[in-house]
């Protein structure tokens, strides 16, 4: 109903609320993107803290990206099924939560599951496939423009975070910078979900 009001309300001003929808999956993509490259960041202050192997710390991060690949098939499916807001709305939670809770962990059985398999998973709901869906349900004739556009949210997405995060977890320890990530993934979901 709120959905159908900001779109009729647009289309009053000659804008086509696909628009709309591209800003918001590409600070989705953007923040996600982050999301999934921070862990990287962090393998130093966890080694230092827990005295956790470079081997045991990449493991979770090779599951991850893992899982953020084999969920694709499966986010566009999901997606089918359930609509792309709810998905990303989930998938946000998943990604939020596996980094909150690992603010907690202490054994590197808990790094796996969190980074690897919760981050992993959220991270694969919110992959290309969402730009895809995103382009072909609201776009015929500029599809390939909004592609090039969502695509370039992963790279811009590292670009603007990491150093940020870097700075952050040097100055605060990595624990500050994950809840920076979290805060930064709850404003997407705020909009996803109007």
């Amino acid at each position: 109903m709120a959905s159908s009001r900001t779109s009729a309300a647009f289309a009053r001003r000659d804008i086509h609320y696909g628009w709309v929808v591209v800003s918001v999956t590409f600070l989705t993509l953007l923040v996600t993107a982050a999301a999934m490259s921070t862990p990287g960041v962090m393998i130093v202050p966890l080694e230092n803290e827990f005295g956790w192997s470079d081997a045991q710390i990449s493991s979770a991060l090779a599951l991850r990206i893992l899982l953020f690949g084999l969920f694709g098939p499966f986010a566009a499916a999901l997606m089918n099924r359930f609509g792309v807001r709810r998905v990303i709305i989930w998938a946000l939670a998943l990604i939020a939560a596996g980094l909150l809770i690992s603010l907690m962990m202490t054994q590197v059985w808990q790094l796996v599951l969190l980074w690897g398999i919760v981050v992993g998973i959220g991270t694969g709901l919110t992959a290309m496939v969402l730009a895809a869906t995103v382009a072909t349900r609201w776009f015929n004739h500029r599809r390939g423009l909004v592609m090039g556009i969502l695509a370039a949210s992963s790279a811009t997405g590292q670009l603007l975070f990491l150093p940020v995060i870097a700075e952050f977890t040097t100055r605060f320890g990595w624990r500050a910078a994950l809840v920076l990530i979290a805060a930064a993934l709850a404003r997407p979901a705020s909009w996803c979900s109007r």
